[in-house]
């Protein structure tokens, strides 16, 4: 029986395991259903999973597991086998396969950061409710006391970041072109910058208006990527606290635009599409 008081059945290694391929704005997941039968997946084998020549490939493994208070518990892993607490467009996308299962234009996901309401909203478009974003530097968490606001990286960092956490911790850093930031080359000396006690995700952002921002992302654990849902929502809190942005605002990131709405009650609001891309089974050798 784990935390949750949830007792799971433990499949053997040699069952094949059967998983969903999904995306949202190109950041892809490969998803696992382990709330009837679980899936035990040690860190070499999402590893492989996760590789893009040797497995399936994907930004993050999520594995679907029973939940007291909501339709399902999402665990998610980056491909360095490295667990993250939240992840925006994969839970959309879970949500995507929750709705489709109940019929529903709702569902309630718990993660590590606590339960996510979504909702549809539209042909393939969904709605998150992300929470409240957590503004100390003991909850991001950093290193040592620090106004988040304005924080010193060093001179790998092109200016200063503005520190959030959407249940995982991100630095956000306004730059006038994002698009001109060696992300391959500052994005990892940052993620790994000694203030960052459990690593951080790296966001590079451009204001074009107070509605609109640009933006790249570099992953904590991943790398580049072509989207990241709690990135824009990061980045969407760091401008209006800036002073830059309106409280709604849109992220336009490589793969699209996220409509992100930091609200008066303090919750942030992710819209965005998922995408399914296939469905198929995984191999003992791989799993185990």
């Amino acid at each position: 029986m784990d935390a949750r008081g949830v007792r799971p059945y433990i499949a053997t290694a040699m069952d094949p395991v059967s998983f969903v391929k999904m995306h949202g704005l190109g950041n892809d997941f490969v998803i696992i259903d382990a709330r009837e039968r679980a899936a035990p997946l040690p860190s070499c084998a999402i590893r492989t999973i996760a590789d893009r020549r040797v497995g399936v490939g994907c930004d993050q493994l999520i594995r679907l597991e029973p939940s007291i208070t909501g339709d399902a518990f999402m665990r998610i892993w980056n491909p360095d086998g490295s667990e993250a607490e939240a992840c925006g467009n994969g839970t959309r996308c879970v949500a995507r396969l929750l709705m489709e299962e109940t019929g529903r234009d709702d569902a309630g996901i718990e993660t590590e950061s606590g339960l996510l309401k979504a909702r549809r909203r539209g042909v393939g478009m969904f709605d998150v409710d992300m929470g409240e974003p957590r503004l100390g530097w003991q909850d991001i968490p950093l290193a040592r006391p620090s106004d988040t606001l304005q924080v010193d990286l060093g001179d790998a960092a092109p200016s200063p970041a503005t520190c959030v956490s959407i249940g995982n911790p991100h630095a956000v850093l306004f730059v006038e072109d994002c698009d001109a930031v060696d992300l391959a080359a500052t994005g990892p000396l940052l993620e790994e910058n000694p203030l960052f006690p459990r690593r951080a995700n790296i966001s590079f952002a451009s204001v074009e208006t107070v509605t609109r921002v640009r933006a790249r992302v570099w992953e904590r654990g991943a790398g580049a990527t072509r989207a990241c849902g709690s990135a824009a929502c990061a980045i969407a809190v760091a401008g209006h606290r800036l002073g830059l942005t309106l409280r709604h605002v849109t992220v336009a990131l490589p793969g699209g635009a996220l409509d992100l709405d930091w609200r008066e009650n303090g919750h942030v609001h992710m819209t965005g599409p998922a995408s399914l891309v296939c469905r198929g089974t995984l191999m003992p050798e791989i799993t185990a």
